[in-house]
């Protein structure tokens, strides 16, 4: 190596290695998310929607029911923070009671996304999420627990758009 190389490997590379470190993922990875969507679950109707991503944020809510009555809500919250976007769901009762404490919510962190899947893990590791756009007007929400070493998942929600 001449000495002009060893200059420049030692001027430059701290700067290369910057430019080529990955950048955290945004909202962008489930913006496939959007729209209006129904399914069935548990023996009745489901109903989701959620927001395009805006201002680092995306809204969502899934609601669940049963013999005509309302069973359960989920309300979601997707921010994106410094370290890539975090999932937060909050579930309710008829009569918008909190499942979960006042100050708490089920907490998320992404992990990776391709063009139509993004992959979450509840923050004690317990469970992972995968939010996946099968066709145009399909969505599917599957939940993995970990096997031995492996996850297994297996289809929680299936979802139509609604035109």
């Amino acid at each position: 190596m001449t000495r002009f190389q060893f200059l420049f490997l030692l001027l430059f590379a701290p700067l290369l290695a910057v430019a080529q470190s990955p950048k955290p993922a945004t909202l962008a990875a489930v913006g496939f998310l959007e729209g209006h969507w129904k399914g069935t679950y548990n023996g009745g109707p489901i109903e989701a929607s959620w927001t395009a991503p805006e201002a680092g944020n995306i809204i969502g809510y899934i609601r669940m029911m049963k013999d005509d009555k309302i069973s359960l809500y989920e309300l979601f919250a997707f921010e994106q923070t410094e370290v890539g976007p975090v999932a937060m769901v909050k579930h309710f009762k008829p009569g918008l009671i909190g499942v979960e404490d006042k100050e708490k919510s089920d907490r998320y962190r992404f992990i990776e996304a391709s063009d139509k899947q993004a992959l979450f893990e509840k923050e004690d590791a317990s469970i992972r999420i995968i939010y996946e756009k099968r066709t145009p007007n399909q969505l599917v929400i599957r939940r993995g627990e970990k096997k031995t070493a492996d996850w297994t998942f297996s289809d929680l929600f299936v979802f139509d758009r609604v035109r």
